[in-house]
């Protein structure tokens, strides 16, 4: 919960503020109508290639550490050394171990089941950090997969071609044998419901139907095509190359003699990591798996992974986690972080590492399918009722990003519509204006303003949420709030109980950090997180288009129009954007707030960071 004190002086500052914005601020006319015109961005036709780089790296591994510098921005890093334990927090549990079932955590399967994909290990940070979950397809990099393309003659088939010196552990009753393109086949076929006796699409995937794999096919023994239901190239490459569990390899032994890999006894994989005991609801030990095929790809004489083993515990409260973390019993805590907690943790341990990375953007999601929320006029006043950058500079200690955010996060340079180009009609309707936001109130039939509930999820601010009905009840926006669990809230949400009013989770759905090809749904009729109900034969024209076609240039300005429509229709009411904060204990090497949660992509990182024993033993 945020700093009190910083609420009682936000009590005192925002009505002030508020009194002299209605005094300065120049007022437009209210529109009465409720729909906008899109502006659209201009498409372009240049023809670019389908495929993504191709990676043909091949090393030979031996167990020397090198000690010769190459010339390369990671010489900074220092020389990597063996040995020792990182330890992690993880706030949610392990419900089960098959990642076919999408249920809570299975990211940790990927320190022992591996995908295909993953990050580019030697790319620089300043290029690419791999702080958000979106990870663009040229920064790909092969782990199973050797080398890729697209089909030369059918633009919707991917080719992948398995590494040949792939093996799994060595335990029954898999017992060490060559993962072959069998294996990438079984797996999807059991994921999709595309064959292996499997016709049931994996809850992992359900929720993202933006484009259907038709057919896995294995082609030789280390090749495999995937045939995909639509031809847009960016689709298929967000598909097959980010970090999923669905693209989790597993061997078809464990399924055809256990059912299923439900049990944490019967985890085997390819992954540097071996699951080596599990305490429910407590904890987790990772040992290093020797046999590992992998290298450190920025000193390919070095075999991975580093360190001995990883611990993670299971610590689902954020003070926990921070004690946990000012003591060294851990190395990684990105939970509960707030601008008061770090500053003060700055005093107490100025030795831990403090990364900053881009958070994700907050917003409140009206019911605009009904009144009073239907009308424009009254989502654009509920907008104008709120002094983002007050709220920013003093309640967030001017550590937040007070821009107003559209449905693709502008830190993703290319699909983003960033606020400085919005023209300046439409910054006007997100600017702080409550004399303004009164007039389109009473323009819209509401010159007495109308009482609201917002239901929220009872992890959220409580305290932001305060200060934002405050301000809305200086313009006549009534706002009761009603806390829910995060699961109470999105079965609510889901349901017609939901007939008006707001709402928050704690997952927002605009200034989105992940694939915009997945973002590009949210609002298309029958998608699982389109809860308003909105239903506009323009967006999903955006979305139809965006999805047909073909060329990346071309699909990249769909997704700014539909950015655009989103942002002039005031979807929903954009908030403020906290600075994330990632704590790394300082004897740990080549942690940058990668992925933001580290266990998302313990297979990759945590095979190639290691622990400077000086630096340790020094505390």
């Amino acid at each position: 919960m945020k700093n009190k004190i910083v609420l009682l002086v936000l009590s005192f500052l925002i009505p002030a503020a508020l009194i002299l914005a209605s005094c300065s601020k120049s007022t437009t006319t209210p529109n009465a109508t409720t729909t906008t015109t899109t502006s659209n961005p201009v498409i372009t036709t240049t023809t670019t290639t389908n495929s993504t780089a191709t990676s043909t790296t091949s090393t030979t591994a031996t167990a020397t550490v090198t000690t010769t510098a190459t010339g390369n921005w990671w010489d900074n890093l220092g020389k990597p050394q063996y040995g020792g334990t990182i330890t992690i927090a993880s706030n949610s549990n392990v419900v089960n171990f098959d990642t076919y079932n999408g249920t809570t955590n299975n990211s940790l399967n990927m320190a022992w089941d591996e995908q295909t994909f993953t990050d580019d290990w030697t790319l620089n940070p300043s290029v690419y950090n791999y702080q958000i979950s979106f990870r663009p397809p040229d920064y790909a990099a092969g782990d199973l997969a050797a080398s890729w393309e697209f089909s030369a003659t059918d633009i919707n088939t991917f080719i992948i071609h398995v590494r040949q010196n792939v093996y799994f552990q060595n335990i029954a009753p898999v017992n060490g044998r060559q993962l072959t393109a069998a294996d990438v086949a079984y797996t999807y076929d059991r994921n999709f419901g595309l064959g292996n006796g499997f016709t049931t699409v994996s809850a992992s995937w359900a929720s993202a139907p933006q484009i259907a794999i038709k057919a896995v096919t294995q082609i030789d023994k280390y090749t495999v095509s995937f045939t995909w239901a639509g031809t847009n190239p960016e689709s298929i490459a967000e598909n097959m190359q980010q970090a999923s569990i669905v693209n989790c390899i597993i061997p078809s032994e464990l399924v055809t003699t256990y059912g299923n890999t439900n049990n944490w006894h019967n985890q085997v994989g390819s992954g540097p990591f071996i699951l080596a005991d599990w305490v429910d609801s407590s904890s987790m030990v990772l040992t290093a798996n020797h046999s590992y095929w992998g290298v450190d790809e920025r000193f390919p004489q070095n075999k991975v992974p580093y360190v001995n083993e990883i611990n993670v515990l299971i610590i689902p409260n954020t003070s926990t986690a921070l004690a946990a973390m000012r003591t060294g019993k851990i190395d990684f805590d990105n939970s509960g972080l707030t601008p008061t907690v770090v500053t003060a943790l700055q005093k107490t341990n100025p030795e831990i590492n403090i990364i900053k990375v881009n958070g994700a953007v907050l917003d409140i999601l009206p019911k605009s399918s009904a009144a009073p929320f239907n009308n424009l006029n009254v989502r654009i006043a509920a907008q104008q009722a709120i002094n983002l950058p007050l709220i920013a500079s003093s309640y967030y200690s001017g550590t937040a990003n007070p821009m107003p955010q559209t449905l693709v996060s502008y830190y993703i340079t290319g699909w983003g519509w960033p606020y400085p180009q919005w023209p300046a009609s439409l910054q006007a309707e997100y600017a702080f204006n409550p004399t303004n936001a009164k007039a389109l109130l009473a323009a819209a039939g509401y010159p007495n303003g109308f009482n609201t509930t917002l239901y929220y999820d009872l992890n959220n601010d409580t305290d932001l949420l305060n200060i934002i009905v405050s301000e809305e009840a200086v313009v006549g926006i009534n706002i009761s709030l009603q806390g829910m669990s995060a699961a109470a809230i999105s079965a609510y949400l889901a349901t017609p109980q939901w007939s008006t009013g707001l709402s928050q989770r704690s997952t927002g759905l605009i200034g989105r950090i992940m694939a915009p090809l997945r973002v590009l749904p949210e609002f298309i009729p029958g998608n699982s997180v389109n809860f308003e109900g909105w239903n506009d034969p323009v967006y999903t024209a955006i979305y139809n288009n965006a999805m047909a076609a073909t060329n990346i240039d071309t699909i990249k300005g769909y997704v700014q129009q539909a950015c655009q429509y989103v942002t002039q229709q005031h979807i929903l009411i954009s908030l403020i954007t906290p600075t994330g904060y990632c704590l790394c204990q300082p004897w740990i090497v080549g942690y940058n707030g990668q992925n933001y949660a580290f266990s998302n992509l313990i297979q990759t990182y945590g095979a190639r960071m290691f622990i400077n024993q000086a630096v340790k033993n020094s505390y």
